[in-house]
């Protein structure tokens, strides 16, 4: 079975930084994109990074391009969200997901495999 274990939330002030961690198991780590969501409260999922095992290619949601980056070691199976510069907007539940299809496809049509949400809270 595929799992993923999302972590490395809580609350930090505006200009803070968090690193959020998802730990996956269960499938080949090497071959799958994983991806990164937030959803805040009375609002709708939002995209927030993905990164291809497979090639390394990376992609941002514009509202994080410059402060977050995403990376991987295969090692440790696990993807790391780096998150600079908070602000109070970022304050969501954050969620990784897992697919094999790629990051494109899959922040387009969908990711198969999701992780329980980990909660980000930015205070101004």
């Amino acid at each position: 079975d595929v799992q993923l274990q999302a972590s490395g939330g809580g609350l930090v002030q505006a200009g803070g930084s968090l690193r959020l961690s998802c730990a996956a198991s269960g499938f080949t780590f090497d071959d799958y994109a994983i991806g990164w969501f937030r959803q805040a409260p009375g609002k709708e999922r939002e995209g927030v990074s993905c990164i291809s095992n497979r090639d390394g290619f990376t992609s941002y949601g514009d509202s994080v391009k410059g402060r977050f980056t995403i990376s991987s070691d295969s090692a440790k199976n696990t993807v790391y969200l780096q998150m600079n510069s908070l602000k109070p907007e970022d304050t969501a539940v954050y969620y990784c997901a897992a697919d094999w299809v790629g990051c494109l496809a899959a922040m387009k049509f969908g990711f198969t495999s999701w992780g329980q949400g980990t909660l980000v809270t930015v205070s101004s």
